[in-house]
């Protein structure tokens, strides 16, 4: 169970999340947490929330933005909001590090998918856990159906194409569990 003032790191994408409020202080109304991206940092894909709205409040630093097709550059005290079902992603892009205040409405369950992220987002002996790793984003994108979504794809090809992949990855036993993602040993 998280909990407010917890530190979620993702060392791939250079992303440090400090959570301000969490779906249980709030009901499942909200999540908001700070965002402080390194230089070079961003979100690890470009993505959409097909249930949720995201709202970006640049704090310090300089962040760029893409929401579809358009790019958005942003200083203090900018406010970018992806409504829901909108293909986004968003980069540091400036000399320094960026301090964002991010507000998920409602909240599901983007706690999970934020904690799994930074977990995918460590680092592996490659060789060995390659398939599950895949296997595992496969699993990742099923069971946060309702958080992630992929650009151009529709949710129902999604579902099509993830259960097999999932069956099939749990009857060959690389996989244990179905639901509550497995992250790939080291």
């Amino acid at each position: 169970m998280v909990a407010k003032g917890q530190v979620i790191e993702n060392p791939a994408s250079g992303e440090r999340i400090v959570l301000r409020e969490t779906a249980a202080d709030t009901e499942g109304r909200l999540l908001s947490f700070d965002l402080f991206l390194e230089v070079g940092g961003r979100v690890p894909a470009g993505h959409a929330h097909p249930a949720q709205e995201e709202t970006f409040t640049v704090i310090s630093g300089r962040m760029r933005f893409r929401r579809g097709f358009r790019v958005i550059r942003a200083g203090p005290p900018r406010r970018v909001v992806m409504s829901r079902g909108v293909y986004h992603s968003f980069a540091n892009a400036g000399p320094a590090p960026a301090h964002v205040l991010v507000e998920m409405r409602p909240a599901l369950r983007m706690e999970e998918v934020l904690e799994l992220a930074a977990e995918l987002g460590r680092p592996v002996d490659s060789g060995r856990t390659s398939l599950r790793r895949i296997l595992a984003l496969v699993l990742f994108m099923r069971e946060f159906r309702r958080e992630l979504g992929l650009p151009l794809i529709p949710p129902w090809l999604i579902a099509g194409v993830t259960a097999p992949v999932a069956l099939t990855a749990i009857l060959l036993g690389r996989i244990q569990r179905f639901h509550s993602v497995p992250v790939p040993p080291g």
